[in-house]
């Protein structure tokens, strides 16, 4: 899978939807790997959940989700910006598999329970990228706190 993978990128018919599918896995696993490495450490609970994640979302083997996350982490290191890989997913999930992604993204978030100010700005950049309202962003992170901290304080809204 490896070689097929890096064949994506250069020279071949780019719509034929084996290799589409392909590079909208690479676009993915870039997109969660660089929330994942947001606030500079890379912990072995968010390896877990990205490997996790692309095997339920694309229904791929191990040996394929290492191979996937290998190539996208070299892609990741040799971009200059997620926009090649966000307009990949913007254009090819619909809604709701974007909101499946930003939900993704708020597990990787608060995978090590903290919200870090680059992960902050991360997300709602990606968010605007992928076209989803901040609404829809807000929505999605209260979603992952309730069930990750279902004991949290939550807020109450102001009385008229």
């Amino acid at each position: 899978m490896l070689n097929h993978i890096k064949s994506l990128l250069g020279g071949g018919p780019a719509r034929e939807p084996a290799r589409e599918h392909e590079r909208i896995q690479v676009a993915t696993c870039v997109v969660l790997l660089e929330m994942a490495h947001a606030d500079e450490e890379f912990h072995a609970m968010e390896q877990t959940l990205v490997r996790d994640l692309l095997q339920r979302k694309f229904e791929i083997s191990d040996q394929d989700v290492t191979e996937l996350i290998e190539y996208a982490r070299v892609q990741r290191q040799q971009s200059l910006d997620l926009f090649q890989f966000t307009r990949l997913v913007k254009e090819h999930f619909s809604r709701p598999e974007k909101l499946e992604m930003m939900d993704a993204l708020w597990r990787l978030i608060y995978a090590d329970g903290v919200l870090d100010k680059y992960e902050d700005y991360l997300v709602r950049q990606v968010t605007t990228l992928l076209g989803l309202a901040h609404g829809e962003m807000i929505e999605a992170k209260v979603k992952v706190l309730d069930e990750l901290q279902p004991n949290r304080p939550s807020r109450q809204s102001p009385t008229a």
